[in-house]
């Protein structure tokens, strides 16, 4: 998928989740709003997994199996009184996910610059991209290492 196409799905994803935020609000329309998440979650998922920079597919769905089965487990030994709790503790996780992903990119701004460093000074942007998918940096890490340098 292209980087167009996307950042078209996050934005039309994002929509979704504010539109089921907003349907929350009613009994009437709870059930449709609940269905926009659905299907905006989904297609956030999809363009994540099937964007530029996408890899390791086996360790992304054995990581989103086994986070369902953890939410499943949980879910099922909650009572009805105690959900404040559990939205509480799934916002934690949600925190932690966000602190691995920020990790990840400093990583990946430290290999950008390290390979950077190493780069021949007298290359054209032309030059200097077949140069980075020549070391492994394609996709985002490419997009990274034109905007830092």
């Amino acid at each position: 998928m292209e980087y167009g196409f996307t950042t078209a799905a996050y934005v039309v994803a994002a929509v979704l989740f504010i539109q089921s935020l907003g349907g929350l609000s009613g009994q009437e329309s709870a059930k449709r709003a609940v269905w926009y998440g659905i299907v905006g979650m989904a297609l956030a998922v999809v363009a994540t997994l099937a964007g530029p920079g996408a890899g390791n597919w086996g360790v992304s769905l054995a990581m989103i199996a086994a986070g369902g089965a953890i939410g499943w487990f949980v879910a099922q030994r909650v009572q009805m009184t105690e959900m404040p709790q559990l939205v509480a503790a799934m916002h934690s996780l949600v925190g932690l996910a966000a602190v691995f992903i920020g990790y990840n990119a400093h990583i990946e701004m430290v290999r950008v610059a390290a390979l950077m460093a190493d780069a021949p000074t007298t290359l054209s942007a032309t030059g200097m991209a077949a140069w980075l998918n020549e070391q492994g940096l394609g996709g985002f890490a490419l997009k990274i290492a034109h905007k830092t340098a």
